[in-house]
């Protein structure tokens, strides 16, 4: 299954009501065949701007992060049945993307200038585009460009 990370936006409320909105957030991923990797607690925090939902005006909100494995076939749904929750106020939810590999170059880069790799094809490249002087013994006895 894909990894999915899931931000939901709750309407500010005490910590009991709060729980059991969460329980109902993480059973609805369960019974569509999803699995939570991490919960996270982002805060309560001023939202950036005014917003509407369920004809009720929110300028706060309490910010989870989800991140879970479901069946991408059920994103739609899940994502429907959180619209048509009252307590939560936005929700939004992103495939997470893996860490990429790659090679750490911290002592090439702390060589100086002109003994790095990159340095020293960029050079190489300057010099093949280096255009072609003027010879002085070309057999014209005048020098063609003013100076």
């Amino acid at each position: 299954m894909i990894t999915y990370e899931v931000l939901m936006l709750y309407r500010v409320m005490p910590k009991i009501e709060l729980a059991s909105v969460l329980k109902r957030t993480a059973n609805t991923i369960f019974d569509k065949g999803g699995i939570i990797r991490k919960l996270e607690n982002l805060g309560t925090r001023d939202m950036p701007y005014k917003t509407s939902v369920h004809g009720v005006v929110y300028k706060k909100a309490s910010y989870f992060l989800i991140e879970c494995n479901v069946p991408p076939t059920t994103i739609n749904s899940l994502l429907d049945e959180y619209g048509r929750d009252v307590d939560i106020i936005r929700r939004t939810i992103y495939k997470k993307n893996e860490p990429t590999q790659f090679e750490c170059t911290l002592h090439e880069e702390l060589q100086p200038p002109p003994y790095r790799k990159d340095v020293q094809d960029l050079i190489k490249q300057a010099r093949k585009l280096d255009k072609p002087r003027f010879k002085y013994n070309t057999g014209l006895d005048y020098y063609p460009f003013q100076r």
